[in-house]
């Protein structure tokens, strides 16, 4: 294979999950280490992707540009199921959590279907639809109302009237992006704030964010990275992620994407 060809593939896999590892890379289409990581070093002088440790990521939209739902839903699969299993052990039966809205989250609801006695709030519509498609007798499904947004999320006055009357024991939080200096972060104003209502409501915040998140930034910031409880993130995420996040938030887990 051309040296062309490889990087017209190698490009349109990031396209597909977000990112990949120079090691998957290597495997894939049989070359060295060197010579992939010329490949990205070429897509990413074209400004194509961006160059990242142990990989590349597509390169990243502006803080304020905001991918729909089916967009995000194909990103970093394997990722996020390895991140959901872990998440969905801190719930225990007959409490009541709140689910922001992403496609971790979503992924979530799902896994929650079957646990009893449990009450969800969520401003997210495929949240909703997850748990409405095995609905149980012991659930309740707490939806807002609010104004749409490309993510199926709603926001605006009457999403965060409602939230504000609630009460809840854990809030599992999907961001956009989360660095030092800005902390977590969305592309969205509107559900920047109802995001704030959500965590103003919880016992605990879990905020659930894949490797790629790291130093992605979006125009609002929903809470500085101390105000997690729990962060459950996979071990794509940088040692230097690591320690600076493992410093500031209260428990940081890190899953094994490879053990599923």
């Amino acid at each position: 294979m051309l040296a062309q060809q490889r990087q017209s593939a190698i490009l349109e896999l990031i396209r597909q999950r977000g990112g990949v590892r120079v090691s998957h890379l290597v495997s894939r289409f049989g070359v060295s280490d060197m010579t992939i990581r010329r490949d990205l070093e070429v897509l990413a002088e074209r400004g194509l992707v961006d160059k990242v440790h142990g990989g590349a990521t597509l390169a990243g939209p502006g803080s304020a540009e905001e991918p729909g739902f089916a967009a995000k839903s194909i990103r970093q699969q394997a990722e996020k199921r390895a991140i959901v299993e872990r998440a969905a052990g801190l719930v225990e039966p007959g409490m009541a959590v709140a689910l922001s809205a992403g496609t971790t989250t979503a992924a979530l609801a799902a896994r929650l279907a079957d646990v009893r006695g449990l009450t969800v709030v969520t401003n997210s519509i495929p949240v909703a639809d997850a748990l409405y498609q095995n609905p149980r007798a012991d659930q309740t499904v707490v939806l807002t109302g609010g104004i749409r947004t490309p993510s199926d999320a709603l926001t605006g006055p009457v999403a965060e009237a409602a939230i504000a009357a609630l009460n809840v024991d854990l809030l599992f939080l999907g961001v956009h992006g989360m660095s030092p200096r800005t902390g977590f972060t969305t592309p969205n104003l509107l559900e920047a704030a109802v995001n704030r209502r959500l965590i103003g409501a919880a016992r605990r915040l879990v905020v659930l964010a894949d490797h790629t998140k790291w130093e992605t930034i979006g125009i609002a910031t929903i809470a500085p990275l101390e105000e997690a409880d729990v962060l459950v993130t996979d071990g794509g995420l940088p040692p230097d992620g690591r320690r600076q996040i493992g410093e500031q938030v209260g428990e940081l887990i890190v899953v094994d994407v490879d053990g599923l």
